[in-house]
């Protein structure tokens, strides 16, 4: 049977860092008011000339070297993002020519907002196991600060820009292990980009808990699991509120639960691949272990996916 593992993760943040002391100087709002309404501390924004495909290649090159392989190795990219270079060509083609990829390989974009990054990996996952790809990179990738409307205090300071990715092969060992995704778009008002985001924070939070708990214990009871056997649960990482909900829920400690809002904020689509790095690269997700990534976003959009570290 065939297998998707990861076998390297990266992530980039830009240089750019505003803290909420910064963000008192810019809109109406405090420290503590951010602080502990979501947990976040500061969140970088990406430089003017800075495009998400520039992101998204700062972080698939540690992924890269991560695996150990040649870019050229790699034969499908996907690239999950709300904030596209331009209508198109896909910021996946982009990033297949930044990268240097000239082996003809598919590559293409995937929009379902915060919740991008387990649909792009749930659908790498598919393509492996049916055969038409071997090595896949894959991206979350966002300059969200792009869309924040400034006179909205409730939303502009929650975002912020970067990118996640993994490297995912085929492999005769279990790596990614079950998925499940899913979208209601009945409830797409609830948080919107017209162009700019706008959003009914506490319905929005309401139904995240909601949906996080539940898609997470499909899996599990797919799996014949229980949440104690989850030994990483890697969130969303939009509000460090409905973080601790969901894992409540799940009966899950927070020292099962990796968090990193309060150093980027709400990342969109590259926060749980940002979060995931830092876990892997600071020893704390171990081969062996249960890894559970969970994503909510505006659509709306959810999934789950269960990995066999």
């Amino acid at each position: 049977m065939i297998y998707s593992r990861i076998i390297g993760t990266g992530s980039y943040l830009p240089a750019r860092v505003l803290t909420n002391y910064d963000l008192e100087k810019m809109v109406d709002t405090s420290h503590d008011w951010i602080f502990t309404r979501s947990g976040i501390v500061e969140r970088s924004f990406a430089a003017d000339d800075e495009m998400t495909s520039d992101l998204a290649l700062n972080a698939s090159r540690k992924a890269i070297e991560a695996a150990g392989i040649s870019a050229d190795e790699i034969d499908m990219i996907i690239v999950a993002t709300t904030t596209p270079d331009m209508p198109f060509p896909s910021t996946a083609c982009i990033l297949q020519d930044k990268l240097g990829i000239r082996n003809g390989g598919a590559a293409f974009d995937m929009q379902a907002v915060c919740g991008g990054f387990v649909y792009a990996l749930n659908t790498a996952d598919m393509y492996i196991r049916g055969g038409q790809a071997r090595t896949v990179l894959v991206v979350g990738a966002e300059v969200f600060s792009r869309l924040l409307d400034w006179n909205d205090r409730t939303t502009a300071v929650l975002f912020g820009d970067g990118a996640g990715a993994v490297v995912l092969r085929a492999s005769d060992q279990p790596g990614i292990v079950a998925a499940k995704l899913h979208a209601d778009g009945a409830h797409r008002h609830m948080l919107k980009s017209d162009p700019l985001v706008s959003m009914d924070g506490k319905a929005v939070f309401k139904f995240a808990v909601k949906v996080l708990s539940e898609v997470v214990e499909e899996v599990l009871e797919e799996q014949k699991m229980q949440g104690s056997d989850i030994d990483w649960m890697v969130p969303h990482q939009a509000n460090i509120r409905i973080i601790e909900a969901t894992a409540k829920k799940l009966g899950l400690g927070m020292e099962n639960v990796i968090v990193t809002v309060a150093n980027h904020g709400n990342t969109s689509a590259a926060s749980v691949p940002l979060a995931l790095d830092t876990a892997v690269r600071d020893g704390r997700i171990k081969a062996g272990q249960n890894i559970m990534l969970e994503a909510v976003g505006g659509g709306f959009t959810w999934g789950a996916v269960l990995i066999k570290w």
